[in-house]
């Protein structure tokens, strides 16, 4: 289990034992002892996955060959850490809670976290008000801004020392902070999946959930990946295919040319045009046929290479919301198994998570499907034909089924074979989806919906983003605002034109 897991399983104490004691025997032996300020150091260093720096060790009362000496010495590089003068760490002194708050500060802004939170947050309504070091005042409004740092009976008690309970709790709270750094503090949503987590992977909790049943279900379009620029991923490509390709548009199909219209009309006007989804997946079967898989792959990567029309500094494949790629990544941490449940062709969702930054394998990829047959199998029927060495895969041309609305619920128990505990969708596509994962459910579920309200860094639609923030109130999903929720889309560098 690698560093980040252990972190966000709550086994964050594991830093806080002493490292020649097994760690659940020293936590149930000792809970209350002091965290020491090598304990902290080590945790901070392992939520950082544990990085090697050129840096030399300041500290004369801290080995180089010491266990912990890695941790305390990329501390001190990346000034998480200082001495206490005379050239000494004192290593294995009690950290306090003003401390404590001092070197989580310094992480999060080595880290290039917000802690703005703290500039407003005032500190002085506190019984102990002044009870702290001066030095310390700028992390203690942010700790208590972030909620790492609670009162007891009003009072901060900024000196006092730090249990090794004390400080896996905040430091399991800050290890949210930190995976999910690109949203925004107070954003409720951040709220609701952080509560759930902890809730449902705490085997003292009620809500507990097995590991092999804790399953989370996305959409594609519009919550993971761009679906407006201008339309969704697969539409741009088909149209491209049918109307731009030089090596195609002269074997294009009057039925392709038809629907690639359909979809130019759509991205320029906002045309509606009814039964578009079917004859797209049914366009972009034909469009395709006889290419392998392979070759079918190759084509997507090189449409991913081209511009976003939208947008300068990001190509079509780039179009990732960072913010739920942490979501992701933050389940996959607390052992859940995520899989990508969409309406675009399954192969080419494929294509775009292919040398993506969202890690999922491609059987944890379920999306709209054609037929895929052999080389050599002519019409023959795959009952009565044998796949042989020298056959390939390609795509067989014939359309299956567009994996939207109720399609979705099916699909899911065929392929997962279980109610999956969490969705994340955008649509009333995918409605029918958050209501089978809330409705019924032996386990505490949630569904999430995302709404495009941020017209400024991405091509949404104020009145689209109320319709859906008024079905979550109706539904109970947790709406999450773009606009509001999140401190970037695309990252630095992207910018909307």
């Amino acid at each position: 289990m690698n560093a980040k897991k252990k972190l966000f399983a709550l086994v964050l104490v594991l830093a806080l034992c002493l490292s020649a004691v097994p760690a659940q025997a020293a936590l149930g032996d000792a809970p209350q002892a002091p965290a020491t300020r090598e304990d902290v150091s080590l945790a901070l260093w392992k939520l950082a996955g544990e990085p090697v720096v050129n840096y030399i060790l300041p500290f004369s009362d801290v080995s180089p060959e010491a266990d912990r000496a890695e941790a305390v010495r990329w501390a001190a590089s990346q000034h998480i850490v200082s001495g206490v003068g005379g050239g000494l760490f004192l290593p294995e002194s009690a950290v306090t809670r003003e401390q404590l708050a001092v070197m989580l500060y310094r992480y999060a802004q080595s880290a290039g976290m917000d802690v703005s939170a703290g500039e407003d947050t005032n500190i002085l309504s506190y019984n102990d008000s002044f009870a702290w070091s001066e030095w310390a005042v700028p992390a203690l409004q942010w700790a208590v801004a972030t909620d790492l740092l609670s009162d007891s009976e009003g009072s901060l008690n900024a000196r006092s020392t730090v249990t090794q309970t004390e400080a896996a709790g905040i430091l399991s709270r800050f290890s949210d902070l930190s995976a999910l750094s690109l949203w925004a503090l107070n954003a409720p949503a951040l709220a609701e999946i952080t509560a759930f987590i902890h809730a449902v992977t705490d085997e003292t909790s009620p809500d507990y959930i097995p590991v092999r049943d804790r399953i989370a279900v996305f959409d594609l379009d519009g919550t993971l990946f761009c679906e407006t620029d201008p339309n969704y991923f697969d539409y741009t490509l088909l149209k491209y295919r049918v109307l731009e390709d030089p090596d195609y548009v002269d074997k294009a199909s009057d039925f392709e040319k038809e629907v690639a219209n359909k979809i130019k009309a759509q991205n320029e006007t906002g045309a509606s045009f009814p039964g578009l989804e079917v004859d797209h997946g049914k366009a972009v079967a034909s469009a395709f046929a006889g290419m392998t898989v392979g070759q079918f792959n190759e084509y997507i990567q090189r449409f991913k290479q081209q511009p976003m029309p939208s947008y300068d500094g990001m190509l079509r494949g780039d179009g990732w919301y960072l913010p739920m790629l942490q979501i992701v990544n933050y389940l996959k941490a607390n052992d859940f198994t995520v899989y990508v449940v969409s309406g675009t062709d399954r192969l080419i969702v494929r294509g775009i998570v292919y040398h993506s930054p969202l890690d999922l394998p491609n059987r944890q990829i379920i999306g709209s499907d054609e037929t895929i047959v052999s080389s050599n199998q002519g019409g023959t029927d795959g009952l009565n034909y044998v796949f042989t060495e020298g056959d390939e895969l390609i795509l067989g041309g014939d359309f299956l089924v567009k994996n939207l609305k109720m399609n979705k619920v099916s699909v899911i128990m065929q392929e997962i074979g279980q109610q999956p505990v969490l969705s994340f969708g955008n649509s009333t596509g995918d409605s029918s989806m958050a209501e089978y994962v809330t409705s019924g459910n032996p386990y505490r579920s949630l569904a999430f919906m995302l709404c495009c309200d941020d017209t400024v860094r991405e091509n949404g639609s104020e009145s689209k983003a109320q319709k859906m923030f008024d079905l979550c109130e109706e539904f109970d999903w947790v709406p999450i605002s773009m606009k509001n929720d999140w401190r970037t889309i695309y990252g630095d560098g992207v910018t909307k034109k």
